[in-house]
């Protein structure tokens, strides 16, 4: 057989084989968006073995495993799931088939992140999500933005806080906040004013609805977290001065102690308990507080789903 012969014989079994594999691939993928099951979507667990399988719809899948990642976080949320074993898999999976694919890391690590129940309770999977997409995308600072905070909020690591906000502060046009950020961390991090900015900042810096109201959720939290702990000071003060504690808050405004009974940011009174405790009156309305909740009170799920495009 002649040399040329044979180099078009291997080529053309080469080109079948290529066409082969695309279809059964397409029918693959036709199979997951039509509804396949998590299980099957990852057969195949292996990020690195999958894109070399991809044949060029890295993007295509990566949509996909996207999709399915949301899918997932949303419906272990609404059963109140403690249970997330395969929502980092799956988000490691989406940014190794397009490692710019921005929202993923963004609000893939806020899913993450945040402590059971308003998230899986895994914020050493999303530093490790934010930090693969600072790697792949090094000048996107909503990306250290977004390290910065989880180091802050979730681990109380400030040190690593400050790093992350200082390393975006770098990146060209870099938001403002972030050199601000960075010196917060060095001077006052841990108290509520500090968090207070963070959240005033994310929803400034942010145009998703979704993230809008979190951020406002959170702020109203701070809010009655400060409300509670300067309240029940009060109720210290006037223990201290009167031997007793207050029946109601009318005995601190007669002792000039409060103006007025005081109210939550979502416009209920808050509630004097005999022990002294200040109680918010509806828990369920301010989601993320810390203090001032009920006695054996356990906090609802909350599912923080963006929209899937």
């Amino acid at each position: 057989m002649k040399p040329s012969r044979r180099i078009t014989i291997t080529a053309a079994v080469l080109l079948i084989v290529c066409l082969t594999g695309s279809v059964l691939l397409l029918r693959r993928i036709d199979r997951e968006r039509a509804g396949a099951t998590l299980e099957e979507v990852l057969y195949i667990s292996s990020p690195t073995l999958l894109k070399r399988m991809s044949l060029g719809y890295d993007g295509l899948l990566a949509d996909i495993y996207w999709t399915r990642a949301v899918q997932y976080f949303g419906e272990r949320m609404t059963l109140g799931s403690e249970h997330f074993d395969l929502l980092a898999p799956l988000l490691e999976i989406t940014t190794t088939l397009d490692p710019h694919l921005l929202v993923a890391y963004e609000y893939g690590a806020n899913f993450l992140a945040p402590k059971i129940p308003g998230g899986a309770g895994q914020p050493e999977r999303a530093i490790k999500l934010a930090e693969f997409g600072i790697r792949n995308n090094p000048n996107e600072w909503h990306l250290y933005y977004n390290l910065g905070f989880i180091y802050y909020l979730e681990l109380g690591d400030y040190a690593n806080a400050e790093k992350a906000f200082a390393d975006g502060a770098k990146v060209p046009h870099a938001h403002q906040i972030m050199p601000i950020m960075a010196a917060k961390m060095a001077e006052h991090a841990g108290n509520i004013q500090t968090a207070r900015l963070m959240w005033v900042t994310t929803y400034q810096i942010t145009l998703d609805p979704n993230v809008k109201a979190n951020a406002v959720a959170h702020l109203k939290a701070l809010q009655a977290d400060e409300d509670v702990t300067t309240l029940e000071k009060l109720v210290v003060h006037y223990r201290e001065e009167t031997g007793h504690l207050p029946q109601k808050f009318s005995d601190l405004e007669a002792a000039n102690l409060l103006r007025g009974v005081p109210v939550d940011p979502v416009g209920h009174t808050y509630k004097l308990m005999p022990d002294g405790r200040v109680e918010v009156r509806v828990p369920d309305d301010l989601p993320f507080i810390e203090k001032g909740t009920p006695i054996g009170y356990v906090a609802p799920a909350r599912p923080k789903l963006p929209p899937v495009n």
